[in-house]
C-alpha cells in the first residue's frame, strides 16, 4: 500500500486578533512548522502521535466528537465527524508547532486529517469544514482565520484576509525583516473566556450593526462599558489590519511596528485577553535596540508574542517564514 504524507503547517498572526468572528480582517501567514501525518488507507481512522501517549482509533462515522478519548482525539473526531469519509487511514502524527503555544497546532491536525481523509474542494470550502470541526470538537465558537490561513498560505507572502467576505489577498513580505515567535505561556480556548467575547461582539453587533463596517463613533456610543470596549477593539483593529498591509507593502516598518504595539495595547486594555505575564514579555522585547514592533498573538489568555525586527536583532524565540498552504505529498518526495 503506498504511503503518503498530509502537511499542514503552522499560523502566526501579524496583526488582526478577535475580528475574524464578526467578518473583519486578520493579517496571519502561514509558517515553516509542521504538523505531518504519514499515513496509509485503512478501514477505519486509527492514528498515533509523537506527542500524545495514546493512540486515536475511530469509526468512520462519528456523531458526537466530544465524547471521544483521549483528548487529542476529538480534533481528528470533529473532521471525521464533518466528512463522514469514504474510506479511513492508519497512520502516525508529528509536529513541529509548540502544543499550546498559540500557533494553531489543532487547526493543523484538523487540516492535515481532512486531506488525509481525501477532502477534494477548495481553500474556503477546506477552511469551513475544519472550522465546523474545531467547534464541534472544542465548544468554542472560534473564527475561520486560523484554518483559512493554513489551508491558503502563500510562501514569502503574509495574507491580508477578509473573513466576512472569504477573500484572500497575498501581501509580499520584505526579505530583511525577521519575524520572531517567542512562547511565554501555555494556554487552551477550551475553558476560557473566548466564548464570552463572542458573545460580547454579538450584544454589540445587536446594537450598532456588523462590526466590520461599524465607525469609531459607533461603537463609543454603546451603553454597555464591556460590550463598548469589546467593539471599540475590533472596530479599530480592523483599520490596524488595512494600515498595517499598507505599511508592509511601502516597507515602511517603524509604522507598522507601531500598529503591532497598539493592537496589544487595544488586546489588553479593551479586550480583556492579554495577561500580566504577556504584557511584561511584550514590553521587555518592544525596548531591545532593532525590534521594530511585538504584540500577543493568537487567541490570548497566554500563548505566544511575535516580533518584527531586523535581521539578527533577536536572539532568543522562533524565526518563522511564510510558506504555502497544507498539501498532500508523497512519502518518497518529502
Amino acid at each position: 500500500m503506498s504511503v503518503r504524507i498530509a502537511r499542514a503547517p503552522g499560523r502566526v498572526n501579524l496583526i488582526g486578533d478577535h475580528t475574524d468572528y464578526t467578518g473583519g480582517l486578520v493579517f496571519p501567514m502561514a509558517v515553516d512548522r509542521w504538523t505531518d501525518i504519514r499515513f496509509e488507507p485503512s478501514d477505519q481512522v486509527e492514528l498515533t502521535s509523537a506527542d500524545e501517549s495514546e493512540p486515536v482509533t475511530l469509526p468512520l462515522r462519528v456523531d458526537d466528537p466530544t465524547t471521544v478519548s483521549p483528548a487529542w482525539g476529538k480534533y481528528v473526531a470533529g473532521v471525521v465527524s464533518e466528512m463522514a469519509p469514504a474510506h479511513g487511514i492508519r497512520g502516525h502524527v508529528s509536529t513541529t508547532i509548540p502544543i499550546g503555544g498559540g500557533m494553531s497546532s489543532s487547526h493543523a491536525l484538523e487540516v492535515a486529517v481532512a486531506l488525509a481523509l481525501g477532502f477534494e474542494g477548495s481553500v474556503v470550502e477546506l477552511a469551513k469544514l475544519t472550522q465546523r470541526a474545531e467547534n464541534r470538537a472544542s465548544g468554542v465558537p472560534t473564527g475561520i482565520m486560523d484554518q483559512f490561513s493554513i489551508a491558503g498560505g502563500v510562501a514569502g507572502h503574509a495574507l491580508l484576509m477578509d473573513c466576512g467576505a472569504l477573500t484572500i489577498t497575498p501581501v509580499p513580505f520584505p526579505d530583511d525583516v525577521d519575524v520572531v515567535v517567542q512562547f511565554i505561556a501555555h494556554r487552551t480556548l477550551v475553558g476560557s473566556a473566548y466564548a464570552d467575547r463572542v458573545r460580547e461582539c454579538a450584544a454589540a453587533e445587536a446594537i450598532i450593526g456588523p462590526l466590520r463596517e461599524a465607525t469609531s463613533v459607533a461603537a463609543a456610543s454603546i451603553d454597555d462599558p464591556v460590550v463598548r470596549k469589546r467593539a471599540m477593539h475590533v472596530v479599530a483593529e480592523n483599520q490596524r489590519v488595512r494600515d498595517f498591509a499598507d505599511a508592509l507593502r511601502a516597507h515602511d516598518l517603524a509604522t507598522a511596528g507601531e500598529l503591532m504595539l497598539a493592537s496589544h495595547a487595544s488586546l489588553r486594555d479593551l479586550y480583556d485577553t492579554s495577561t500580566a505575564q504577556m504584557d511584561a514579555a511584550v514590553a521587555h522585547v518592544a525596548s531591545l535596540p532593532g525590534v521594530h514592533g511585538v504584540r500577543m498573538t493568537g487567541g490570548g489568555f497566554g500563548g505566544c508574542i511575535v516580533a518584527l525586527a531586523e535581521p539578527g536583532a533577536l536572539d532568543e524565540g522562533w524565526r518563522v517564514r511564510a510558506v504555502d498552504g497544507a498539501q498532500l505529498l508523497d512519502a518518497d518526495a518529502a
